[in-house]
């Protein structure tokens, strides 16, 4: 391999150590905490939590509905790096403004959330099929595997020194804890730019499409696009039940990882023992992710999946009835033994389930079925929570996730159905 082809593998790798930081400051770690001590203290901790619940929502909405047009649309214009221009251009000034907005102003700070939300999914679909652009097939596993690596670390080291800005805020010249997390956003904003501009200029946009001469026709074969892909995944029964499987319990846990702290907060914990889980949980994750792996190997798909989603559902009753720091410990170990792990098999099972010569198109869906899978559990955690004014009925509202989804991961036939 080439020094030429080692650069633009590392610049396009180097965008998921770029917006992690986005998923472990401000959504898993920062935003729910700060929105309800700051931003909406004058609301009751049900209805903040509604609140973040629906941006969540809101956010893998939009990309649900939004992300395979655009998807298949620039495949076709070979503009795959404007769109991730303006989805990372979104999130990170989105994330930047949020420094901005004052205290008890909790609309706007939830609807900048839902823009930042929006960028990062949305950018991340556009980073993903540029693997094609710096890889061939037989590279594309350890290229992914670069990139989610490099993420897991530079998400985690930001987070540390986030976490050390809040804790200490005068060794890093800040007056308050409050200001502290305010220069944090500001630092994720800055992070996320600053490491993006490798990608840009040198991973260099590859496309077997041509784009015709009228924009109306290139949309046109968008959606004739998409449904095609529909259509195809269809006449695959296995990778079908499988991607429903996946989007369920998908769905529940990435509401654990962006409700968790909201739901800490509800039931009276601190935010600092909070705050160390979540360090705990990432560092926890990456020797966990390789140990399911191993396993994987030797007792099959299914079943290091279904210890996985089995685990989630045992958290689910924990966290119903826990009250201490150090219950929510055990809750972000638990986490992190299998988090990793169960994005990581799912991807493998999923590989192995799509016929040949089909994975692009194939991957491209489970991609924008994984983004898209975080539009259920935040509404439920968080309106449960509010109906029932009670926010451990909440947490069991995952359980309508994560059992079906494993239910229906077991009606996935081990060989494929004949039509």
């Amino acid at each position: 391999m080439g020094i030429l082809r080692r650069k633009k593998i590392v610049s396009w790798a180097l965008y998921d150590w770029a917006n992690s930081v986005f998923a472990t400051t401000v959504m898993a770690g920062f935003f729910p905490i700060f929105f309800k001590s700051f931003w909406a203290a004058d609301l009751s901790p049900i209805e903040s939590t509604a609140a973040i619940g629906t941006a969540n929502s809101l956010s893998g909405l939009f990309i649900m509905l939004l992300a395979p047009i655009l998807g298949a649309f620039s495949d076709v214009r070979k503009i795959k790096k404007q769109f991730l221009a303006f989805f990372a251009a979104t999130g990170i000034l989105s994330t930047a403004y949020l420094y901005y907005i004052p205290q008890g102003d909790w609309f706007y700070a939830a609807f900048l959330y839902t823009l930042a939300a929006i960028g990062f999914s949305g950018g991340n679909i556009f980073y993903d099929s540029l693997i094609g652009s710096v890889s061939n097939d037989q590279e594309r596993n350890k290229v992914s595997s670069l990139g989610y690596s490099l993420g897991y670390l530079g998400g985690g080291i930001l987070f540390i020194v986030n976490v050390l800005m809040y804790l200490n805020p005068t060794w890093f010249g800040l007056a308050s804890d409050i200001e502290a997390i305010l220069y944090s956003f500001l630092s994720v904003s800055v992070w996320w730019a600053v490491f993006s501009i490798p990608l840009f200029l040198n991973v260099d946009e590859t496309s077997n499409s041509s784009p015709s001469q009228s924009i109306w026709s290139d949309i046109s074969h968008s959606f004739k696009s998409v449904a095609s892909t529909l259509k195809e995944v269809k006449k695959h029964k296995r990778a079908a039940l499988f991607l429903i499987s996946y989007w369920l319990y998908m769905d529940g846990v990435d509401t654990i990882v962006r409700m968790a702290t909201a739901y800490g907060s509800d039931i009276g914990l601190d935010t600092s023992s909070m705050i160390t889980a979540l360090i705990m949980t990432q560092f926890i994750g990456f020797p966990a992710t390789l140990v399911f792996g191993m396993y994987a190997d030797k007792i099959g798909f299914k079943k290091i999946l279904t210890i996985g989603i089995s685990v989630y559902v045992i958290i689910c009753f924990f966290a119903a009835n826990m009250n201490t720091a150090t219950e929510f410990y055990i809750i972000a170990g638990a986490v992190g033994l299998v988090q990793g792990g169960v994005q990581a098999i799912s991807r493998s099972f999923f590989s192995s389930l799509i016929p040949e010569n089909k994975e692009a198109q194939f991957f491209g869906f489970y991609n924008l079925v994984g983004k898209s899978a975080v539009l259920i559990g935040p509404l439920l955690v968080s309106w449960v929570a509010y109906i029932f004014n009670n926010p451990r009925f909440g947490i069991l509202s995952l359980l309508i996730l994560f059992i079906p989804g494993l239910i229906v991961l077991w009606m996935v036939p081990d060989k494929e159905l004949i039509q």
